[in-house]
């Protein structure tokens, strides 16, 4: 096995480079043809123009855009995203407060969609064109082509409105909200750390359905994607020669598959982690979700662009970051790669 090859592992932190320069420029222009005028949503609509103009020279916006483009960048390096409008606290304590909401909830929704997505369509590509297939195809299709909020509405309606086994909106109870110290943010780990059972069983309980709803889109593509890599694998000779020599079905799949495919899993599992974090904005907004999605949504409505312009550059960030991840995973874990590299 050939070492790691560093010239490779350059190559993709350049490319990484290059991307979030397009994400900072994408971000900024958005804010700037946008029909909204921060302008106005700070000052207020009826505000004299004199209150206008000393705003605009304020924000910089009486700059040419190559210099307000490099105001933003210096800002962003330095941590500064503005101002939020809705709450008057600096963007980055706002997303600082979200954003580990969101990130429990889309973590627990990849781990779920990881545990049923990858046995499901190893076992629809082993038993192909059984029952279970039929299953997992039906299962991919439906995750594929049913709005989350409508799957959402009726979660609540069934399980929380109607048979009462999982919590409603929000992380807890409301009488139970501030019970416990935020040491990382994420409720379910806080509730542990402090020894205190009830905020976790409860967490627990308004986590679960919103968790499955997201997982469940992702899930589809997930056992989609599984059953074709492993249809791929089923035809070659090793898995013949498997089978002449007496392995059993589950030892073909754990023992020989399930290692050559982990390469390819890894990549759907970061494009899937990356989908939730992104997708979870209608989940939350149905559920009340105090994350990331929310917080977005709410400044969007309100035209606070810093809010909205902030969220959107740090889930491209991570988005990019999963990619760049998973591209490591590949020369990591496949020995070919790093043969072709070297």
């Amino acid at each position: 096995m050939k070492e790691f090859n560093f010239k490779e592992l350059g190559q993709r932190f350049v490319q990484l480079l290059v991307s979030l320069f397009i994400l900072l420029l994408v971000t900024f222009f958005i804010g700037r043809v946008l029909p909204t005028d921060p302008v106005g949503a700070i000052v207020g609509e009826l505000a004299d123009p004199a209150a206008f103009e000393a705003m605009r020279q304020r924000l910089g916006l009486d700059l040419p855009l190559y210099q307000q483009f490099w105001i933003y960048v210096t800002s962003l390096l330095h941590g500064d995203m503005g101002t939020a409008i809705l709450t008057g606290n600096p963007v980055t304590q706002d997303l600082a407060s979200a954003f580990p909401a969101t990130l429990e909830l889309a973590t627990l929704a990849v781990i779920i969609s990881t545990v049923v997505g990858v046995p499901l369509g190893m076992a629809a590509a082993l038993y192909r064109d059984s029952l279970v297939d039929q299953i997992a195809r039906v299962v991919s299709l439906v995750g594929h082509s049913i709005p989350v909020f409508w799957f959402g509405i009726v979660g609540l309606v069934i399980f929380y409105a109607g048979l009462s086994w999982v919590g409603g909106p929000g992380r807890v109870d409301i009488y139970l909200e501030g019970l416990v110290e935020p040491r990382t943010g994420l409720l379910l780990v806080d509730s542990l750390l402090a020894g205190d059972t009830e905020v976790f069983w409860n967490a627990i309980s308004h986590i679960i359905l919103p968790a499955c709803i997201l997982a469940y889109s992702a899930m589809a593509y997930i056992t989609r994607m599984t059953r074709s890599f492993t249809l791929e694998q089923l035809n070659q000779d090793y898995v013949t020669a498997a089978r002449a020599k007496g392995v059993s079905s589950a030892g073909i799949v754990i023992g020989h598959i399930l290692p050559n495919i982990s390469v390819q899993l890894v990549t759907i599992l970061a494009i899937s982690y990356g989908s939730l974090l992104e997708g979870a904005v209608v989940t939350e907004i149905v559920f009340s979700w105090p994350g990331i999605g929310q917080y977005m949504t709410n400044a969007l409505m309100i035209g606070d662009m810093n809010a909205v312009l902030a969220s959107t550059l740090i889930i491209g960030l991570i988005f990019m970051l999963l990619n760049f991840v998973a591209d490591l995973a590949y020369v990591f874990l496949d020995p070919r790669t790093r043969e072709a590299t070297s």
